[in-house]
């Protein structure tokens, strides 16, 4: 089952600092619920992994990330994902990101995922995926705007800083990476709930 998602989120912060974590991976993963980067193969190649847990249950899914196109003049990147897990079920995404500017110094980020699904998640239907995707990508995009109005909050403390040192010399003392990775799990079981009860609340509302 394929899903295709086009959105577009207010960010709390210029395009500079909103593109600092957009182009960096390590800070771009740890927006999503869940989601950690486990290994740098090459400089476009990752290993990744996604923990979704469901009442008790969790699942894990591992699987690649490679960025297909990263322009810092139109502030676009274009990356592929595909992960599966244990149970046989497996997705993939080809998402297009970038940054359009937005009013008060601020900007939006634009994103165009195709997800294409398959084994027990393809059972939900197109309507409960598209449900769902939203209430994810509404979590990563909060937080998203976070760090970039923490990168540009930091920045002139930066640039306060007279004395240049090897530290401030090195890039990655400068990335967003450099901020720990916090693993956490999204817990679906409310979510489906949530749905639920939208569902039934439609159905109800109807026949009244």
């Amino acid at each position: 089952m394929e899903v295709v998602i086009e959105k577009q989120y207010p960010v709390s912060a210029g395009i500079p600092a909103a593109w600092a974590v957009l182009s960096d991976m390590h800070a771009l993963a740890t927006c999503m619920p869940g989601a950690q980067i486990t290994e740098d193969i090459d400089a476009t190649h990752f290993m990744g992994s996604v923990r979704v847990k469901v009442g008790p249950a969790v699942a894990a899914f591992a699987g690649t990330i490679e960025i297909l196109a990263l322009d810092a003049a139109t502030h676009t990147l274009k990356m592929l994902g595909k992960g599966a897990d244990k149970g046989g079920s497996s997705a993939s995404m080809e998402l297009t990101a970038s940054l359009l500017p937005g009013e008060n110094g601020h900007c939006v980020l634009a994103g165009h995922a195709a997800v294409i699904v398959n084994g027990k998640f393809a059972q939900f239907g197109g309507r409960m995926m598209n449900s769902v995707s939203d209430m994810i990508l509404a979590q990563f995009a909060e937080v998203f705007s976070q760090k970039a109005q923490a990168m540009q909050a930091s920045a002139p403390a930066a640039d306060a800083g007279a004395a240049p040192s090897a530290a401030a010399a090195s890039p990655s003392a400068a990335a967003p990476s450099a901020a720990p990775v916090v693993a956490t799990e999204f817990n679906a079981l409310g979510l489906v709930w949530s749905l639920i009860k939208q569902f039934f609340a439609g159905l109800f509302g109807k026949k009244s």
